[in-house]
């Protein structure tokens, strides 16, 4: 009499599956990242760290007596300067994004139609269709005048 043992293995490692999860979990987090609300805090946290070394300095100078009171001001100040600074800090950081996102963009674009150009060169096809192309934009920028 033969017997046959079914024996069901997994395909898989349980130990590689948690990593492919947490991979997955990690580049979910990773899309929702925003660099520029990251560098706004970064920035307001350094803007606030000046004003409280220029509070501290102050502080330095007063009597052992006002002490606390000093403390309530640094504070209010480390507050005041958040509070005050948080909105241009982010307002700062997405323009320069922006910015730095138009110049990269444009640097593409220019070597685009630098590549282009190479090509209508060696091609009188390619030359002949963009002569039609910019003929037709003069033609309809002429009309625009009449």
């Amino acid at each position: 009499m033969t017997q046959f043992a079914h024996v069901d293995y997994p395909t898989q490692h349980p130990g590689v599956e948690r990593i492919e999860r947490a991979a997955v979990a990690l580049r979910q987090i990773a899309a929702g990242f925003d660099g520029a609300r990251g560098a706004a805090t970064l920035l307001l946290a350094a803007i606030v760290s000046a004003l409280l070394v220029v509070a501290n300095e102050v502080v330095d100078t007063w009597t052992e007596g006002h002490l606390l009171a000093a403390w309530i001001v640094l504070w209010t100040i480390a507050f005041a300067g958040i509070a005050l600074f948080a909105a241009p800090a982010r307002r700062l950081v997405t323009g320069a994004r922006s910015y730095v996102k138009g110049a990269a963009q444009a640097r593409r674009q220019n070597a685009e139609d630098r590549k282009f150009w190479d090509v209508a060169l060696t091609d009188a096809r390619v030359m002949a269709d963009l002569s039609r192309a910019m003929s037709a934009d003069a033609t309809r920028d002429v009309r625009g005048y009449y």
